[in-house]
């Protein structure tokens, strides 16, 4: 027995009539007594009992009308549910970020495609640098939205470059500095200096380092906590200068605290990155839409990327 002797028997029962059930699947008459007659064989009991006038179902003819309709029922529903899987309609889809320099998209992006794509399950996973890229490639991960690591080819990762972050320094406001348009690296020569941790932000981290290299400054770094918000909690405390990307400075809106652009310019990226291989048709989808949205420049307010 198979699904398409279920499909003729369907047709057969419902119309009660081998010619109109013939009509509608669009085949030969005598197809359909075959397979009626196979059924009946295979299950040892008669299906439908037939005179010269009239046909009906005997009591087994009802129960595998039934089942045959659920089962074939299932089956069109698992093969569409298939088809929206290859589509990107539906699935399942792992998105891994970087917390403050997403923060001002995530939401709406997540929202945006989960409207488009309402079958599709989203989790988000919030994780360093690092660690996003090694989750996406070790395939944990469907996209990361992250800083690109130096190993993200050596990882078979792809990238699309979503912004350019300069870095900035943060001062407290009564700092006597504060009333400065910007500052220069070898200004903090003298300046204890509070970044973030480079378990936590590698790219970040090594950036600053480099800025502080070419400017021949030696940092006197006083602390690296693990959490961008401690930062800024140690600059308003007095404990130093700190020095972040500028996706940060939304974080401390409302503290009493300046932040001023670091000259020469230094940048740090925000990537979304994937899998060489590609992926889920759900993680394309997703894809798809990062690029539109960076295209027509709304991932941020300021329209830049």
């Amino acid at each position: 027995m198979d699904l398409r002797q279920l499909r003729y028997y369907q047709a057969v029962a419902e119309e009660l009539s081998f010619s109109k059930a013939a009509m509608r699947l669009r085949i030969a008459q005598p197809a359909l007594s075959r397979v009626v007659q196979d059924l009946e064989d295979e299950l040892g009991a008669p299906l439908i009992e037939r005179t010269r006038r009239t046909m009906r179902l005997t009591e087994a003819g009802v129960v595998l009308l039934h089942e045959a309709g659920v089962l074939l029922l299932r089956f069109d529903e698992a093969l569409r549910r298939v088809r929206r899987t290859v589509e990107g309609e539906e699935g399942e889809l792992r998105v891994g970020y970087i917390g403050v320099p997403t923060a001002i998209f995530l939401g709406r992006l997540v929202a945006e495609f989960r409207r488009r794509f309402p079958r599709v399950t989203v989790h988000l996973e919030e994780r360093t640098p690092e660690r996003v890229c090694e989750m996406v490639a070790a395939g944990r991960l469907s996209v990361g939205l992250t800083r690109p690591v130096l190993a993200h080819e050596a990882l078979g990762l792809k990238l699309l470059l979503l912004r350019r972050e300069r870095l900035s320094a943060v001062l407290p406001e009564a700092h006597p500095w504060a009333g400065r348009k910007r500052l220069r690296w070898a200004d903090l020569a003298r300046e204890p200096l509070v970044v973030l941790s480079r378990r936590e932000g590698v790219g970040l981290h090594d950036e600053i380092m480099a800025a502080c290299r070419e400017a021949r400054v030696v940092p006197g770094v006083a602390h690296t906590p693990s959490v961008v918000n401690t930062v800024l909690s140690y600059v308003e405390a007095g404990a130093g200068i700190g020095v972040i990307a500028e996706s940060v400075a939304a974080l401390g809106r409302g503290a009493p605290l300046v932040f001023l652009p670091l000259y020469p310019l230094r940048h740090v990226d925000l990537s979304l990155v994937w899998p060489a291989a590609g992926g889920s048709a759900a993680a394309a989808a997703f894809r798809g839409l990062v690029a539109e949205w960076h295209g027509a420049g709304v991932l941020w307010p300021d329209g830049r990327g």
